[in-house]
């Protein structure tokens, strides 16, 4: 296998495809990057809550490459991939064991119509009383993460954790924090939308987790070409609405390295 070292030739080997290009981060945080024949794999640590190998490539040469990567990086890294990539993966690798699907969504700052983020300002309600999300103070962060903690605790991005460069988040007409977005684990040339989470009660259905996804979103694009972010694949509402912020749908996959004892790692 070949490593590639710099961020041009990983987007040469994958056709500057935005999962691999997005887990390398620029290949200066620790993640590393091989090829053999067409098949590509990028080990990255530590990235949205996990060790992270993605991968793209013919089966037949990926799962030699696929081996010599995991041996070199350890138990700890799950594969994943577009899912019918990793669905021939595990069928043909008895190391591997299915963690099931999920979305990755990805838009790019032109041909499509620009964000609206309302008035702007310190949140509250703008013009024709829409909600409008604002950047997070650090005085902020410990009622963000209590909003987490009760409303998405399986969320990777958390004010109190590494990996997010900012917040949006949405007040009501009481000053209640009651949506949030982050902007976090950013690559070069991708973006990354996470940790979006809005209160049941007093946010959802009223446009505040649209308006902190707004926020966060002009804020990515605003410096990379593309922003994505990762979804559930249950998650029908979440899935719509990220269609009407311009995202495209892409199914992805994941799989876990079978323990010496034969048994995949909990999702």
């Amino acid at each position: 296998m070949f490593e590639l070292t710099v961020e041009e030739q990983l987007r040469t080997a994958t056709d500057d495809d935005a999962v691999l290009v997005w887990a390398a981060q620029g290949l200066a945080t620790g993640a590393r990057a091989w090829t053999s024949g067409r098949a590509v794999a990028v080990a990255s640590p530590a990235l949205s809550g996990r060790d992270r190998i993605a991968v793209r490539g013919p089966v037949a040469e990926l799962l030699p490459l696929l081996d010599e990567v995991m041996s070199l990086v350890g138990p700890s890294y799950r594969p994943f991939g577009d899912a019918e990539l990793l669905a021939e993966l595990c069928d043909h690798h008895g190391g591997l064991e299915a963690l099931g699907d999920f979305g990755w969504m990805e838009r790019t700052a032109t041909g499509l119509p620009p964000l609206d983020t309302g008035a702007g300002g310190d949140g509250g309600a703008g013009a024709g009383g829409q909600p409008v999300a604002h950047w997070l103070a650090p005085g902020e962060l410990d009622e963000a993460a209590d909003l987490i903690d009760r409303h998405f605790p399986a969320s990777h991005a958390h004010p109190h954790r590494p990996g997010v460069r900012a917040w949006a988040g949405v007040r009501d007409e009481t000053g209640r924090l009651t949506a949030l977005a982050a902007d976090a684990w950013p690559a070069p040339t991708v973006g990354l939308l996470a940790g979006v989470v809005s209160d049941p009660v007093h946010g959802r259905g009223r446009g505040h987790a649209a308006a902190a996804c707004r926020l966060a979103l002009t804020g990515i694009l605003e410096r990379s070409p593309r922003a994505a972010l990762m979804v559930d694949a249950w998650n029908a509402s979440a899935i719509g609405l990220y269609r009407r912020l311009g995202l495209d749908h892409r199914q992805l996959a994941a799989a876990a390295q079978r323990a010496a004892g034969g048994a995949a790692r909990s999702r």
